[in-house]
């Protein structure tokens, strides 16, 4: 009995070992859907409930992430970062900095924190990227990258969330020979470095893609779509997407070899058929008018579901075939998530919304209002355990939606 129960005692650890070194990712792998199921249908009159809200974070738009029983988030004060920790009741367990954050307009942190075991990466809207123990705040390494490459930042500093596969961390500085690169993770040495096209970075977080036969990296630039071979950092292929102001903030979703590209300022979204090894992209089609800035696209269902742009308003787009098949111009433009078949839309004006995802027309269920924190409501919500996490500047709450 004594050898089994070590036995399975050790097949446990080494299981939460493999679990916690699997690394966080924005929205959820990117695409923003979230696995909990069993949440409700619809809300009380005045919202879901507000189990807690925690106000001083400062300033920022990036978004909570959770690993080892904690939620970690990124913030400014007073133009210096911080790492604020807490337990899952809401209270500041700790807060350790990691250098001046980006305050030359739109103030705050940019990029979500990335936790990897132990380790947590977060890249500063000054290009920095700092990898700390991250319980402790211990510094293990940093690297200035534009500073020590050939790119520079752009008009709102850089707002890309950190990719990690393996040992690799990926970034984009945005030169014309160190455009997307990838650095060791526990030493932050360089491995290698891709001239893309030599575009600017565009604010986007890359989307990380296991084909079987190779690991594609595909992100949005100041004017193209690329790929990238995450093993040799060859690029494999661009497509031009440029806009007005060179801001492509939405990670690509893709789906049965299908990537959707989304820019706003007008300029739309773009599918293109990607080959089966990643190693080139054909376009399927083309929407002008489906042009969200940065607040994320879902599919669900064989349809796109997102705020337009200077299209004011919310849209469903077929996938297949890049028609719209319904538009409203309520509520406000926002970010959009999804979790157990619902859309959960944060507007720009506070609204948070629960949506039924439908082809038909847009199916509103219910509506509450954001009355919490400061400044702009930008930053993606994050659903967990059953709650939903919305940062809207000093504020973090957390609603029960289950």
């Amino acid at each position: 009995m004594k050898r089994i129960l070590f036995t399975t005692f050790i097949l446990s650890f080494l299981l939460l070992g493999i679990t916690a070194q699997e690394p966080t990712v924005w929205r959820n792998g990117t695409d923003g859907i979230y696995p909990d199921t069993g949440l409700l249908k619809s809300w009380p009159a005045d919202g879901p409930e507000i189990l807690w809200v925690f106000e001083g974070l400062g300033e920022g738009h990036s978004s909570p992430v959770f690993a080892h029983e904690h939620i970690f988030l990124a913030t400014m004060i007073d133009n210096v970062g911080y790492i604020f920790i807490f337990d899952m009741d809401g209270n500041e367990v700790k807060r350790y900095p990691y250098g001046a954050e980006y305050h030359d307009s739109f103030n705050g942190s940019r990029s979500s924190t990335v936790i990897v075991g132990d380790w947590l990466y977060i890249y500063s809207g000054y290009g920095v990227i700092s990898a700390f123990e991250a319980m402790t705040g211990e510094l293990r390494w940093r690297r200035d990258m534009l500073t020590e490459t050939d790119g520079e930042n752009i008009q709102w500093g850089v707002t890309e969330t950190l990719v990690v596969d393996g040992e690799k961390i990926f970034c984009s500085p945005g030169g014309k020979k160190q455009n997307v690169v990838a650095l060791n993770r526990k030493t932050g040495e360089q491995i290698w470095a891709s001239p893309g096209v030599g575009d600017a970075s565009a604010y986007c977080t890359p989307l990380l893609l296991d084909l079987g036969s190779r690991k594609l990296l595909v992100t949005m630039m100041a004017s193209h779509i690329i790929g990238v071979d995450t093993e040799t950092g060859e690029t494999l292929w661009n497509y031009h997407q440029p806009n007005q102001w060179s801001v492509h903030a939405n990670t690509p979703v893709y789906r049965d070899g299908v990537l959707y590209c989304t820019s706003g300022y007008g300029h739309g979204t773009v599918a293109l058929n990607l080959a089966p090894d990643g190693s080139s992209v054909t376009k399927k089609w083309f929407n002008s008018d489906f042009d969200n800035r940065m607040g994320g696209v879902v599919y669900l269902d064989g349809y796109l579901y997102a705020s337009g742009d200077k299209n004011r308003g919310w849209m469903a787009v077929n996938a297949e075939s890049g028609e719209t098949v319904w538009s409203v111009r309520n509520p406000a433009n926002g970010v959009v998530i999804s979790a157990d078949g619902l859309l959960y839309l944060y507007t720009d004006r506070g609204e948070l919304v629960l949506v039924e995802p439908t082809p038909d027309e847009y199916r509103q269920i219910s509506e509450t209002r954001v009355t919490h924190g400061t400044a702009q409501h930008w930053a993606h919500p994050v659903i967990h355990n059953g709650n939903l996490y919305l940062r809207h500047g000093d504020a973090l709450i957390a609603y029960k939606i289950k």
